[in-house]
């Protein structure tokens, strides 16, 4: 009974201990390319993001040939809207 509970045990080990995927969106950059690259069920491979793009055409540009697409980056951080202009008050004497 003692193997197949510490079996269990490393096997559990094992996936809390891999490593966590960091945050794949830059919040600096408009634009990010979704890169698919192949791997399937068990070949490894993994899609990424490269998230240092200025504009859909500049990112189109590098992503012209390859597996890839290019959206704007949801955690970007928009310029806020102006003020609204202040309205002065007349004064009532």
């Amino acid at each position: 009974m003692r193997l197949p509970i510490l079996t269990l045990t490393a096997i559990v080990m094992q996936f809390v201990a891999a490593d966590a995927s960091a945050q794949t969106y830059d919040p600096r950059y408009p634009v990010c390319m979704h890169v698919y690259t192949p791997g399937g069920f068990g070949g490894g491979g993994g899609d990424y993001f490269d998230c240092s793009f200025t504009s859909l055409p500049q990112c189109r540009a590098t992503a012209s040939g390859r597996s890839a697409s290019c959206d704007v980056n949801p955690y970007y951080a928009f310029d806020p809207p102006p003020p609204q202009p202040r309205r002065r008050h007349k004064n009532v004497h």
